[in-house]
């Protein structure tokens, strides 16, 4: 029988219910009898020892287990098991945030299986409405079971904190104190279709998990109660506050439930108005509550931006160059009250043909037949198949071009881009289906939740949730920070630690002949107005200072106000090395 081994070291065993080996050095061992390590084909530093040898001890008996093999080949488990994993997994990077997903604190209850060697944890993600938490999931399980000593059966699991865990917003009204984000959706126009882009975001962020509420802020004209028709539309009262409607998860509130028809009272009442209705609406634990703005930038907008804290906006626009300048309106309004914008829907973009091209094939194939008897070719098949041939390529033609009709022009995406920094703009077709189900009171997502259309109000409902990610959680490491060196005469421009290795210095000429402003640049052409030999190398900033989270703002010494995206500088900084390595090569 074997005899117990007494090990000198510095941390305490763990024993199980089978029988185990110890690597243990000479120095770590003394053995109260011999082992017969050379009968069971062990090295001389190898041994077996029976747990039932230990019973009643093994709390004083320490361990410096490192790997080695079971009998059946298995490999044992490493006193750092949690370290190793821990380990693997921090390959795993947010896009978002720029972090990997273990410092960032996302791992959590991570369980180790002794006897079935199978790895178990979670991963808390910022928002149950990531677009790509199968993909984190992908990662880690193949990270994981990668790992010899595990059995290759990873269970991971995508969680996200509770919304009903997070503590009162400081200075929000009681009925908003546990909503985690709110998104304001503005048009500062009427007529180009914002409550609907608000509801079929909405239901998409329900869709991809999170818990979301609808607020129609727009006391003259709600849209909401046409739009979405409750599960119940009894108006209920929670002690004193009124009681949230649902429609499929999804909570609603609106004036027009409360009231029929739209309010005929003046400004001031309006906001006395929405203020009650912040204070005695309750809707609990929220992911995200979908602010529908009244059209406009004027008093109610503001009130409403400040009182609110809204996390960010969305603003709806059509293609028209009109509804552009509403857009820098909005965007300006938004800034104004530091809330950041984080995606453009042009509605209404293009009209979508959903039939196909209809023509009289017998009048063809005959003006074909008579085209081809003329040339001395007198017969009908031919002139048959090429009708066929004709009519094919058509089809093919219009599946190309899905036979959009832009009948507002092609839009401004590019001109956001480079002007705003604003890069995640939607284009929302024209279609009858959309219009039916904005009044049947069933949100288009809900009814074709597998159509195109649909499609494209999930990426942007998937890219919101990133972008306020960005917002709450990112920090500002990788954001430019631009100061005036007036000694020097140069920017000084660095990005991440701020530390002088990092910090990069440009002319404030250089700077200012880049403006992509509708002034400087063409805006369909691309053609550049601006001639560089009319900026002066003595052009300095005037003032600097940061729009929102994606630009910066410069008035200049000559007069001129220019915005540029922290993209646009980065690309800059960029070329601007490439040039000086080229040149020292």
């Amino acid at each position: 029988k074997l005899q117990p081994v007494t090990i000198i070291t510095h941390s305490l065993l763990r024993l199980s219910t089978h029988a185990m080996k110890f690597y243990v050095t000479s120095l770590a061992a003394t053995l109260l009898g011999d082992l017969p390590y050379k009968s069971l084909g062990f090295s001389p530093a190898t041994y077996f020892v029976s747990p039932t040898a230990i019973k009643g001890w093994k709390s004083n008996i320490p361990t410096v287990l490192y790997e080695t093999k079971d009998f059946d080949g298995q490999q044992s488990l490493p006193n750092n098991w949690e370290t190793q994993i821990l380990s693997k997994l921090s390959s795993v990077i947010d896009p978002d945030l720029e972090r990997d997903i273990v410092s960032l604190g996302f791992i959590q209850n991570l369980i180790l299986d002794d006897e079935s060697r199978q790895v178990s944890f979670d991963v808390e993600l910022t928002t149950p409405a990531c677009p790509i938490k199968e993909e984190f999931k992908i990662q880690c399980e193949n990270l994981i079971n990668s790992i010899e000593w595990t059995n290759g059966k990873a269970d991971v699991k995508m969680t996200a904190p509770d919304p009903s865990r997070i503590g009162a917003t400081p200075g929000a009204p009681f009925g908003l104190s546990q909503v985690k984000a709110i998104i304001a959706v503005s048009s500062c126009k009427g007529g180009v279709g914002k409550s609907t882009t608000a509801v079929n975001l909405a239901f998409s962020l329900k869709k991809l998990g999170a818990e979301v509420g609808i607020f129609d802020a727009d006391i003259y004209g709600p849209s909401l109660p046409t739009m979405v028709a409750p599960d119940n539309d009894a108006v209920e009262f929670v002690g004193r506050q009124i009681k949230t409607l649902e429609r499929d998860g999804v909570k609603l509130m609106s004036f027009g439930y409360v009231n029929d028809g739209s309010a005929v009272m003046r400004g001031p009442m309006i906001t006395q108005l929405l203020d009650q209705f912040l204070s005695l609406t309750y809707w609990g634990p929220l992911d995200y509550l979908i602010l529908d703005m009244p059209p406009g930038t004027g008093d109610i907008q503001l009130t409403l931006s400040q009182k609110m804290n809204i996390t960010a906006a969305v603003i709806v626009t059509t293609p028209q160059e009109l509804s552009f300048v509403d857009v820098e309106r909005g965007i300006e309004m938004f800034d104004t009250v530091n809330v950041p914008c984080v995606a453009v829907v042009e509605n209404m973009a293009y009209l979508e043909m959903d039939e196909e091209p209809k023509f009289d094939e017998s009048l063809m194939s005959n003006a074909l037949h008579h085209a081809l008897k003329e040339k001395g070719f007198d017969d009908i098949t031919v002139a048959e198949e090429l009708v066929d041939v004709v009519k094919s390529s058509l089809k093919d033609s219009m599946k190309q071009d899905r036979n959009k009709l832009r009948i507002f022009g092609k839009g401004h995406k590019k001109r956001l881009a480079d002007q705003w920094g604003i890069e995640h703009t939607y284009s929302i077709p024209l279609m009858s289906k959309i219009a039916q189900n904005g009044d049947s009171g069933k949100p288009f997502v809900m009814e074709y939740p597998d159509s195109e259309q649909a499609a494209i109000y999930t990426d942007l409902a998937g890219r919101v949730a990133r972008e306020v990610v960005k917002v709450q959680y990112a920090n500002d490491k990788n954001r430019p920070t631009v100061a005036y060196n007036a000694e020097k005469r140069v920017l000084e421009i660095s990005i991440g630690s701020g530390d002088e290795n990092d910090t990069d210095v440009m002319p404030p000429a250089e700077l200012r002949r880049s403006c992509k402003c509708a002034a400087c640049v063409e805006e369909f052409s691309g053609r550049q107005i601006l001639k560089p030999e009319d900026i002066p190398d003595s052009i300095e900033p005037a003032s600097m200072n940061p729009t929102g989270n994606y630009a910066l703002s410069v008035d200049w010494s000559d007069g001129h106000k220019s915005l540029y995206p922290y993209k646009q500088i980065k690309s800059l900084l960029k070329s601007k090395r490439e040039a000086t390595e080229a040149a020292n090569v």
